[in-house]
């Protein structure tokens, strides 16, 4: 696979500053269904609170992603439902941990009336490309 390309500001397109309008890679398609904060158990991680809900989906993501062969390096789209937009600056933060600046996939934030269930805050999908 070649590096992907990052696009952050497409002619006519306002500049982007928290994700990539555009990101393109050739290669094997990795698809993440939608994580939520659930550790190894299925218990949650962090009722009502989303800095804890951020770590631990991420923290999934990555697990996701190493057992198809992938990386977060090899992310091209992140998407991300929440309950409430406020709880987005504590996924910024948590995929900052993960994902440098430089690195930053396509990204799309919904909100949402709910989740599975009342008690999960987020779920983020991811889309990857890695070379065979």
């Amino acid at each position: 696979m070649s590096e992907p390309s990052r696009i952050h500001a497409p002619d006519g397109v306002a500049p982007a500053t928290q994700y990539s309008h555009v990101v393109s890679a050739a290669g094997r398609l990795v698809a993440v269904s939608g994580q939520l904060a659930l550790d190894e158990h299925g218990e949650l991680v962090g009722e009502g609170d989303p800095a804890a809900q951020a770590r631990q989906v991420f923290e999934n993501l990555r697990r996701c992603l190493a057992a198809a062969g992938a990386g977060f390096e090899h992310v091209v789209k992140l998407t991300c439902f929440v309950t409430d937009t406020a709880h987005l600056p504590a996924i910024r933060a948590a995929r900052a941990a993960h994902i440098p600046d430089d690195r930053l996939p396509a990204s799309s934030a919904v909100q949402v009336a709910a989740l599975v269930a009342p008690q999960f805050l987020m779920e983020i999908e991811a889309l990857a490309v890695v070379g065979d």
